[in-house]
């Protein structure tokens, strides 16, 4: 009889395990990527009454069963349900990752300082040394690094990915080595006929991310199809000179001839012919010059080639070769330069009036079909015989080269740019040039283009745990691999606490180096967490029968103590 006092006492004690079980699992029914438990009863001793014994010929008497009472029932198992993903919840935070797995359950692994320990949970943010850590425990998130030689993930013992050091914080810059010109060049363009040009800039980048821009000036040469293209300087970014191609002088005061650096020199070549004077002058069919609007002799202009100017019959005076036929500014200095300096222009003007500007030039000619406009090449002049015919084409091609390497402080600091004109077309655009210079292949604008320092801007964790650093410059990295573990037995992982497992004799090791997650077909899915896998029906369902359980072995001590009361009240 007392037997079954106990027997009901272990029922008590079985059911009440199971109770903590269903309670422990409700109460983390929203605890990130929570893996649910289950209770496994089994019966415990029996108390043999009468062996067993086997039947007998002799006395025809068959065999019987062995007398068994069983002494109550105790806890053969928790199982973990640990194989059953949960739902998966948006977050949208790039740190927050869920393992959806395909034929292995798949852990993070995390250290905690002392060990590694592994977790489901993929909430993560970056701490303020750079790690990538769990949110609830500051654990560390092991991975594997970057292989400094290569730039490629280093699959060995994996170790805390600290993907915001200072050294990921900025991405290297890139020289400019590339460039393109492209649009359409008019020959009606105003700013293509002026002496000035048509100015184009090209804004590139040093090895060390400074950048610089270079202004060109596109001309017409007055023969159809043919234009040329000179450099005029190169600015530092905050807009101060860093080379004049006019007085050949760096901002080191360092001389380097144009040519050196863009161009072919050419001597002695026309720069420009005026026929037509300014409103106000009056140019006369005999080649004289007069003030005003007709021929009045006590208005007749006289050249003089010592200061390049006019003086007037009536003293007045000087008229500059600017008052007369309108050329620019520039070109004036170029023939009256300042004091100390050489004049780099010649002018002269005939007996039939016309102004004639001559002199050295570091320039690469452009030419264009005269058929269809479509480009022909870049590169040295063509010489023309005094009869304006032919005497020796120039090289050409559809690139040149911008020499920086011959401006640098060390020989280090910029790359030689090579500049391709090939995209230019020679059309009429309503006197309008929409020509470009740009960084970058021709081909795809990408290549060469050169890149300052790059500012980290965002970091990303694709479906193969692959974290990746964006930069302002454009640049992209490879920061790190975030490695999973695998087990033989998941089920067999202790648990620790703080959604972590611990490796035990039953479930396998963890071999240090982790795996991929893609092996098998697995995946990481940023912006998402795994929810607990716990199903309320079935652990209310399992409620409901822990609790007649526990009421129907309470019944059985209370039957029991009747029965004992009883036997007492015999001797009354």
């Amino acid at each position: 009889m007392m037997r079954s006092m106990y027997s009901a006492v272990s029922g008590l004690k079985t059911h009440q395990t199971k109770m903590d079980v269903i309670g422990n699992n409700i109460a983390n029914v929203n605890t990130v990527a929570f893996k649910s438990s289950s209770v496994v009863f089994q019966d415990v001793l029996y108390q043999m009454t009468s062996n067993a014994s086997g039947a007998n010929a002799a006395t025809g008497t068959g065999g019987v069963n062995a007398k068994q009472i069983g002494l109550g029932v105790t806890t053969g198992a928790t199982n973990l349900s640990i194989t059953t993903s949960g739902a998966a919840e948006t977050t949208g935070r790039a740190f927050d990752i869920r393992l959806s797995d395909q034929s292995t359950t798949n852990f993070f692994v995390v250290n905690n300082g002392s060990e590694n320990l592994f977790t489901r949970a993929g909430s993560f943010y970056v701490d303020g040394a750079g790690n990538l850590c769990m949110t609830s425990t500051g654990y560390t998130v092991m991975g594997w690094q970057v292989d400094p030689t290569t730039g490629n993930i280093k699959k060995d013992t994996v170790s805390a990915l600290r993907v915001m050091q200072t050294s990921n914080l900025t991405s290297a810059p890139e020289a400019t080595t590339q460039a393109n010109v492209s649009g359409i060049i008019d020959k009606n363009d105003k700013d293509v006929l002026s002496d000035n040009g048509l100015v184009k800039t090209l804004t590139f980048f040093d090895n060390l991310g400074y950048s610089y821009t270079a202004r060109f000036a596109m001309k017409s040469t007055g023969t159809d199809g043919k234009y040329t293209v000179e450099l005029e300087k190169i600015l530092n970014s905050d807009g101060t000179t860093f080379y004049d191609a006019e007085t050949k002088k760096t901002q080191d005061g360092k001389t380097v001839n144009v040519e050196d650096i863009f161009g072919k020199k050419e001597t002695n070549i026309t720069l420009g012919t005026y026929k037509q004077v300014q409103s106000g002058y009056f140019l006369a069919a005999d080649g004289k010059i007069y003030v005003g609007s007709s021929a009045d002799n006590n208005k007749l202009l006289t050249y003089s080639n010592a200061d390049n100017s006019f003086t007037c019959a009536d003293r007045t005076g000087p008229y500059s070769l600017k008052q007369v036929y309108g050329i620019s500014d520039a070109m004036q200095s170029k023939i009256n330069p300042p004091t100390g300096t050489t004049a780099t222009v010649t002018a002269t003007v005939t007996a039939t009036g016309v102004l004639t500007l001559t002199g050295d030039v570091a320039d690469y000619e452009i030419a264009f079909s005269t058929k269809d406009g479509t480009f022909s090449g870049v590169g040295e002049r063509d010489k023309y015989k005094a009869d304006g015919t032919l005497d020796k084409a120039g090289s050409k091609a559809n690139t040149v080269t911008l020499n920086m390497s011959k401006l640098g402080n060390n020989p280090t600091q910029f790359d030689d740019i090579t500049i391709d004109f090939s995209g230019l077309k020679d059309a009429d655009n309503g006197g309008k040039s929409t020509a470009v210079m740009s960084t970058g292949s021709i081909d795809d604008g990408v290549t060469g283009k050169g890149k300052k320092l790059g500012a980290m801007i965002g970091i990303s964790i694709d479906n193969n745990g692959l974290i990746t650093g964006t930069y302002d410059n454009g640049n992209t990295e490879t920061l790190g691999q975030i490695a999973v573990a695998q087990f033989a037995n998941a089920s067999g992982l202790e648990k620790v606490g703080e959604n972590c497992y611990r490796t035990t004799l039953n479930s396998g090791e963890f071999d240090g180096i982790g795996v991929e997650i893609s092996a098998d077909g697995s995946s990481m899915t940023s912006g998402e967490l795994e929810m607990s896998n716990v199903d309320l029906s079935t652990e209310f369902t399992q409620m409901i029968i822990t609790q007649r359980g526990f009421q129907a072995n309470s019944r059985i001590i209370t039957t029991s103590d009747t029965l004992l009361e009883e036997l007492v009240n015999l001797k009354r």
